[in-house]
């Protein structure tokens, strides 16, 4: 079970979903143009190891607000509404992580303000070497919506009409097909016109115990991407998946590996942040 609510930031209204209770905070976020349903089997299974799981649909996302202009969805400009939730929840730090766009967004907020981040779980992020796939991707993608809207508005309203799944992840990938044309590409152009990752010598000067996530056979999310970034990292460790599903599957091992490091994180005192 879960508890879903919203807060207000800048106008917008946000959604999220709380999942167990206690001190050790997770706030995990979902990938690109997909919603918090992507992610609920994990935070049920976490919730059942003692932690506390929040998960926030970021601007654009699920059931959070969606304007049309492209320069509301900058990734590095997503870290505010994480800091946003930790204020609307009282709380001084929390670890943060998510896949993909989530991953990129919690290293947004841990470079913004490390001294409000007690860890990072970083799942799949999407690094310098991925970029010319993911523009691969998701460029013929923005092209669509701008000059190809009326069969995109054709197919988002079929999405929008199909009932949804008993499988989470299934209906999240079915919310983002149902996206309307403009929101569908105000929200690409506005991940893709910005900054995709933090500078290497930010992240070099990340200090926040961080767990990376990764597996071999997705281009959009190269594993030595995830590598490199464990070895930038000085308090870094990487945990290799099976599969890109494993985790939305077959959560238990490594749910059991997160929930490690979130007790290990939360024993150690708070990370001091040079002044």
């Amino acid at each position: 079970m879960y508890q879903s609510a919203t807060f207000t930031h800048r106008g917008h209204d946000l959604a999220y979903y709380t999942y167990g209770s206690g001190d050790r905070l997770l706030v995990y976020m979902h990938g690109l143009l997909l919603d918090s349903d992507l992610n609920r089997g994990i935070a049920e299974a976490l919730a059942e190891d003692g932690n506390r799981v929040v998960l926030l649909d970021l601007l654009g996302h699920g059931h959070s607000a969606h304007p049309k202009h492209a320069s509301a969805y900058r990734i590095d400009s997503y870290a505010s509404q994480v800091f946003a939730l930790l204020d609307h929840l009282g709380v001084d730090q929390a670890v943060l992580g998510g896949l993909s766009l989530g991953a990129n967004v919690s290293l947004f907020a841990a470079a913004q303000h490390p001294e409000r981040v007690r860890g990072l779980v970083l799942e799949m992020p999407v690094m310098e070497w991925a970029v010319p796939s993911a523009a691969l991707a998701f460029v013929p993608m923005l092209l669509a919506a701008h000059y190809a809207k009326p069969v995109l508005g054709f197919t988002s309203g079929v999405f929008r009409r199909l009932p949804r799944t008993p499988f989470d992840p299934l209906n999240s990938l079915m919310h983002g097909a149902s996206l309307p044309p403009d929101i569908f590409a105000a929200i690409l152009h506005g991940v893709l016109v910005g900054p995709v990752v933090p500078t290497v010598e930010q992240r070099e000067a990340l200090t926040v115990p961080t767990l990376v996530l990764a597996h071999s056979r997705d281009l959009i999310h190269p594993f030595d991407d995830a590598v490199n970034l464990a070895r930038q990292i000085p308090d870094a460790q990487l945990l290799r998946a099976r599969s890109p599903l494993e985790l939305r599957l077959r959560p238990g091992r490594l749910t059991d590996s997160i929930t490690s490091f979130l007790v290990d994180t939360w024993a150690k005192a708070p990370t001091k942040t040079a002044t």
